[in-house]
């Protein structure tokens, strides 16, 4: 039995948990999982956490989250498999994708969820997602507040997958065709290129680099690339790094090469 089959509609959903402290709010965020259907459970970081503690709070219901939970090294692998992924935080910035409520941003998902994969990411409790882990998201949510912002990290699991299931509802799920959109796998590979290909014609120097990759990701990731599309553009900065060393190679080699000695 697959994933979808076995949590329903939501089933190919999955939360993402970055640096949790507690094992009580891994074991919490599966309990709230199961609840609405979502079928993953994703936790980022190197520490072993007490299982009895995340099973006490997740009840026999949602244990097989806890035994299926996939531990990754960095956030990067976690999000991998996601082709669209939420980040939720409660902090502005100017370097931050643009912030919308966790109602917001599902609507515009809810067309989307029957042939995509959908992550929800979360932060550690203390500091919520750096800009690293924002920067793997294509859409960030805020959850409101009346003036105190701060928000338990299974509240703010609860609020988002509440507002999933709800804006999915009215969407019937058929048959579930294949996603057409990249990945976080795909896009990543995609970033790298272009980095290496504009690193290679110098339009990126070490005092905006990193500006100027985040605007970049930004706006991209505003675009929903298909797998195709981001193919071709790594095909594209391919074929710049290919053509810009051979230009470099051929120029290396009349510098290298002696010139005919017209005495002889």
């Amino acid at each position: 039995m697959n994933r979808q089959s076995s949590f329903g509609r939501l089933g190919q959903a999955g939360i993402i948990l970055v640096g949790p402290k507690y094992p009580e709010n891994i074991g919490a965020s599966a309990r709230i999982a199961s609840n609405f259907g979502i079928g993953e459970l994703v936790v980022v970081s190197e520490e072993r956490f007490d299982q009895e503690r995340m099973l006490k709070m997740a009840t026999h219901k949602a244990a097989a989250l806890i035994r299926e939970m996939r531990v990754c090294r960095t956030t990067a692998e976690a999000a991998a498999p996601f082709h669209l992924i939420v980040g939720t935080t409660a902090r502005q910035g100017r370097h931050r994708p643009e912030d919308q409520t966790p109602r917001e941003v599902m609507a515009i998902l809810a067309p989307l969820m029957a042939a995509n994969r959908i992550g929800l990411m979360f932060g550690p409790e203390s500091t919520g997602l750096c800009n690293e882990d924002l920067d793997l998201c294509q859409f960030a949510s805020t959850i409101p507040t009346a003036g105190f912002s701060s928000i338990n990290l299974a509240q703010a699991v609860a609020i988002h997958c509440y507002e999933l299931y709800a804006a999915a509802h009215p969407h019937p799920f058929a048959a579930i065709p294949k996603s057409e959109f990249a990945n976080s796998f795909d896009l990543e590979g995609m970033y790298e290129h272009i980095e290496e290909a504009l690193n290679e014609i110098t339009f990126l120097q070490d005092t905006n680099h990193v500006y100027w990759m985040r605007n970049i990701r930004q706006f991209l990731g505003r675009v929903q690339l298909k797998k195709r599309e981001a193919s071709m553009i790594r095909g594209i900065c391919r074929k710049l790094l290919w053509h810009g060393r051979q230009k470099s190679d051929s120029t290396a080699a009349e510098q290298e090469s002696p010139g005919q000695d017209i005495s002889q």
